[in-house]
């Protein structure tokens, strides 16, 4: 559900923590956790928040977009499927978009394209449908990716949601 302020502060109650401070919190116990399981949680309550545009500024306030990008370059799968999954909640937001674009997002982005984790390549390809625009064009529809792209594209009777998300990705970006 989307907030605004008067709503977060019905919410929080006089007694409540304010939520860049929340988020703040989490951010520090991710850094400070040596607990993978718990570091996983983390970055899942930290990815639900990116779905509110709400909290976009305390996002990039707090480098939470950087945090995401760090996920990505995890071994551990999960990480990297939620870290991913930060992206694609958030880059919806153009001054998101560009964040993750200036600090090397669109290549860890593509490479999840690889990913065996299903969530993986379908917050990627998500991503990808955001963060493609006239400046990031070069970079995104590289022959490489393009063949990924389509190839997922016609993989219908497999995983249509893979399929889907990379017909409304070519039809936007490619074929129009």
């Amino acid at each position: 559900m989307f907030t605004n302020a008067q709503r977060q502060v019905e919410r929080t109650g006089r007694g409540g923590t304010p939520r860049d401070q929340y988020l703040q919190d989490l951010v520090t116990q991710f850094q400070d956790s040596t607990d993978e399981e718990y570091k996983e949680r983390i970055v899942a309550n930290l990815s639900n928040f990116a779905y509110d545009p709400y909290n976009y500024a305390f996002m990039r306030q707090l480098n939470i977009l950087e945090l995401f990008l760090d996920c990505i370059t995890e071994p551990n799968e999960r990480l990297v499927e939620l870290g991913v999954g930060g992206i694609c909640n958030s880059c919806v937001d153009p001054a998101n978009a560009s964040v993750i674009t200036q600090c090397g997002g669109i290549p860890l982005v593509v490479q999840c394209l690889s990913s065996p984790v299903k969530n993986t390549v379908n917050y990627a390809l998500g991503a990808l449908y955001y963060l493609c625009n006239p400046s990031t064009k070069k970079d995104i529809l590289k022959p490489d990716v393009l063949r990924i792209i389509r190839d997922y594209s016609a993989a219908g009777a497999v995983n249509s949601s893979f399929s889907n998300l990379a017909n409304a990705f070519l039809d936007k970006h490619v074929n129009s």
